[in-house]
């Protein structure tokens, strides 16, 4: 039965040490990553046609925007920060169909790449934009099952609970995984 889902508030916690800091009350916009697929153009020697040759999965980065400033955060920033955060985000989704309210879960190990300001601009509440970077791992819940989950020193890729490379995995003798 075909329903659409909303999504209807969001968290996010920056740095999973602390269960208190929560972004509740200063998170306006959240993006995900995009999973987009790199290409490869190919023209082998004998064909006339050129094709495109799926290689893999584009780097995947996030953002968000905060309203105001926040000095724990932006201490986070760069290259001084010699480890990556773990960015775990929540969201309320909406089942429009039944009313019930169900949990999307993302969790994300990277670095805060950016952390932009809007101009000041009297009697308007100044945000900063933020860049989750170098994300090293990645997973997506929906309603308590696993959707997606990547980690780059393990190799290991799931959609769905299922491994999509598996069969890789264990020919390269990588270790790791289900």
């Amino acid at each position: 039965m075909s329903t659409i889902y909303l999504m209807e508030a969001a968290n996010l916690f920056c740095g999973d040490d602390d269960p208190t800091a929560s972004k509740h009350l200063t998170l306006t916009e959240l993006q995900l990553p995009n999973l987009q697929e790199a290409y490869q153009d190919h023209q082998p020697g004998g064909s006339r046609v050129q094709i495109e040759v799926a290689v893999g999965i584009q780097k995947l980065e996030a953002s968000f925007k905060l309203a105001g400033w926040d000095p724990d955060l932006l201490a986070q920033f760069g290259l001084g920060a010699s480890a990556r955060k773990k960015f775990t985000a929540y969201g309320v989704i909406r089942n429009k169909r039944s009313g019930a309210a169900i949990e999307a879960k993302a969790v994300l190990e990277g670095r805060l790449g950016a952390a932009s300001p809007e101009a000041f601009t009297r009697g308007e509440m100044q945000g900063f934009d933020y860049t989750i970077s170098e994300i090293l791992h990645y997973e997506l819940h929906f309603e308590g099952t696993e959707t997606y989950y990547w980690d780059f020193f393990t190799s290991d890729w799931r959609v769905n609970g299922v491994s999509q490379n598996a069969d890789e995995r264990t020919i390269l003798r990588i270790p790791g995984g289900l």
